[in-house]
């Protein structure tokens, strides 16, 4: 079979497919039911990939459109589902929480990301973005925190909202992550019905955002003198990041920005800067194959060029950075979650002075558990995976 090939700035990169070429049921079932919890696995597939030989773990499944995934420090998982609801796994029991707010789930709304507070043992704050309905049909993607007491959401409140509603369900964003000075980046989309939204920067759609843990304004912002929505914008010129990533040494900043047919591309997020959507763009407009109405061109003086172009469709949603000594052989790489392409590809980083580029991009998981919606390092090394299916699954991935 001939690979595609892809090419960057400077070299040619070869994906490579995987073979499964084992797949053993160790599950146990339970009143016709298999049983998961965190050590006893449903079932397994070993994977042979390039450098490192997996075990993929079916750690639980049927849950709904599940979104996001965050590790709470005794070992239980927090799990969103779109529909909006918030769920505890604790080996074979899943939990809803309570408390959750007003969640309009509407198209690609509902309830979206989780993440923990740096701090979280000594303050209980979790944080949560969602479609918040006005109303009149329209929604805005707001970010709330609360604090997680038992299986219940209390002092819950909205700390940011999106500062204009849409009537269309599409394009959200809705990233989280922490920068390594406490302050929060948060991704929202162009919305998907205007996007010359994203040259607005007095408008948060297409945008990157950051904010202190409480909400407001950090002194630092690119843009935080502007007595205008700008104030929050970190960088623009988005479309809709749903794979965002900070290397926590580095600090550097990472993003996975979906193209309109074509284009789907990883950015280095740097403050302030313009990454051009729409009118710089490497896709294609869906209806018409031709180029995107308001593209001006495939690059332009004063919009900051993306790292990568992930060429064919990945449509991308999930990306982690591999830290753990586990993964030896990959520390250092980026794991991007596909939706559509239902794979993972990762990507390795060279760096040369202020510029880094992808030198090899290995595809894994091609076609194996479907739409991939999120992609994590866990805080045991693991890596974690969830699938964007009305009975979506929850993975983990071990070295062998």
């Amino acid at each position: 079979m001939i690979q595609p090939t892809l090419f960057s700035k400077n070299s040619e990169i070869k994906i490579f497919k995987l073979n499964v070429f084992l797949i053993t049921v160790t599950g146990i079932l339970m009143c016709g039911c298999a049983a998961a919890n965190n050590t006893e696995p449903i079932a397994q597939q070993v994977i042979n990939t390039e450098y490192q030989t997996l075990v993929l773990e079916t750690v639980t499944d049927n849950l709904e459109h599940p979104w996001s995934v965050a590790f709470l420090p005794d070992g239980r998982y927090l799990i969103t589902e779109r529909p909006g609801r918030l769920l505890i796994i604790d080996g074979n029991t899943r939990t809803p929480v309570q408390g959750l707010p007003d969640i309009h789930a509407v198209g690609q709304g509902g309830l979206l990301d989780v993440v923990l507070h740096p701090d979280f043992e000594e303050n209980n704050y979790i944080y949560l973005t969602y479609s918040k309905p006005d109303g009149n049909g329209n929604t805005a993607l707001a970010l709330c925190r609360a604090k997680l007491e038992n299986t219940r959401l209390i002092d819950l409140e909205d700390i940011f909202i999106q500062n204009h509603y849409s009537g269309t369900g599409r394009h959200y964003g809705s990233r989280l992550a922490w920068m390594n000075d406490g302050s929060l980046l948060m991704s929202i989309g162009d919305r998907g019905a205007e996007p010359l939204r994203a040259q607005d920067r007095d408008d948060h759609a297409g945008t990157v955002l950051r904010l202190n843990d409480d909400g407001t304004v950090p002194d630092d912002n690119p843009f935080a003198s502007s007595e205008t929505g700008s104030q929050y914008v970190y960088s623009y010129g988005h479309r809709n990041i749903q794979g965002l990533v900070v290397d926590l040494e580095s600090g550097m900043v990472w993003a996975t920005d979906h193209g309109p047919r074509g284009g789907d591309l990883l950015v280095k997020i740097l403050a302030g800067h313009n990454y051009g959507w729409p009118i710089v763009t490497q896709g294609l407009d869906y209806r018409t194959q031709e180029p995107y109405p308001f593209t001006q061109s495939r690059r332009k003086e004063g919009i900051t060029p993306h790292t990568y172009d992930f060429g064919p469709t990945l449509a991308p949603s999930g990306l982690t950075l591999i830290t753990t000594a586990q993964f030896r052989r990959w520390q250092g790489n980026l794991l991007a979650g596909g939706l559509r392409s239902e794979r993972i590809r990762r990507l390795v980083l060279q760096t040369h002075d202020e510029f880094v580029e992808v030198i090899h991009d290995e595809e894994l998981l091609l076609g194996l558990i479907g739409r991939i919606r999120d992609v994590r390092e866990g805080t045991d090394g693991s890596v974690y995976i969830l699938t964007d299916l009305p009975d979506g699954a929850f993975y983990r991935v071990k070295p062998r």
